[in-house]
């Protein structure tokens, strides 16, 4: 476990060594909650449309974002670390491959909360107020932390593949795929067209139920227990995915 902690350490450390990358990931939800709140204010005239403030649809969305981007940072580091020759240097550690994955979950898991701290402030200070089943700001740390978690494993195990900036390249798109392609703009009933398809079927769009269901309502408690179980379902696959890409690394 110390290994784990050293690494998770080194990691946030060098957030203050290296704002720039970030504190971008950080400002990015920032500035997309207070875009899409003001832009679409109008939406919630919209009849069916489930509030009458459009900042508490557009947070969730926002902070999964930076809770997923917080876990992508992460790989990115692991890109630099695998290029500069000191990953190689810590596989000869006397540690297992589980705490030299852990330590990087552990960094994205404060960093998650950095975020998901930051960007609700901002919410609130645009008009959010929690409704609906009392989680509150509590189904938002949830949400954030699956996915960080989910970010992480994504990131790392295309950074252990990849070992170069091909692989930031593709966690930045595959994340925005991911999540645009739900309901983070639009509820499904008022959508049409392919979108309304690919978004049912996107399991982040049961993801963001959870980040909305303390200030949308609606939202059901079988739609949190669904939602929290295909955030674990996907964390679990992309630990594998890290874990046997960190394993690759031997061959």
């Amino acid at each position: 476990m110390s290994a784990s902690l050293g690494i998770a350490t080194r990691s946030l450390r060098n957030v203050r060594r290296l704002p720039s990358a970030f504190i971008p990931a950080l400002l990015m939800p920032v500035f997309q909650v207070v875009a899409f709140s003001g832009t679409y204010a109008g939406v919630t005239q919209i009849p069916g449309f489930p509030t009458d403030r459009s900042v508490n649809w557009y947070l969730p969305m926002a902070v999964t974002m930076g809770a997923a981007f917080a876990g992508l940072g992460t790989g990115f580091s692991m890109i630099r670390d695998l290029q500069t020759g000191f990953y190689d240097r810590l596989r000869m550690a006397p540690t297992s491959r589980r705490q030299l994955l852990l330590g990087p979950y552990i960094a994205a898991w404060v960093r998650a909360c950095i975020a998901v701290v930051l960007v609700t402030i901002f919410g609130f200070a645009l008009g959010a107020r929690p409704v609906g089943s009392g989680l509150g700001t509590f189904s938002l740390f949830i949400a954030g932390i699956g996915m960080a978690t989910i970010g992480t494993g994504w990131g790392l195990g295309l950074a252990y593949r990849f070992r170069d900036m091909r692989a930031a390249a593709i966690m930045q798109l595959t994340l925005f795929l991911g999540l645009f392609l739900t309901d983070a703009q639009t509820p499904i009933p008022l959508m049409d067209g392919w979108l309304e398809h690919v978004a049912r079927w996107n399991p982040l769009t049961q993801v963001l139920d959870v980040a909305r269901i303390g200030f949308i309502d609606g939202i059901s408690d079988r739609d949190l227990l669904v939602g929290t179980l295909i955030m674990v379902a996907i964390s679990t696959g992309a630990w594998l995915f890290a874990f046997t890409g960190l394993a690759g690394l031997d061959d």
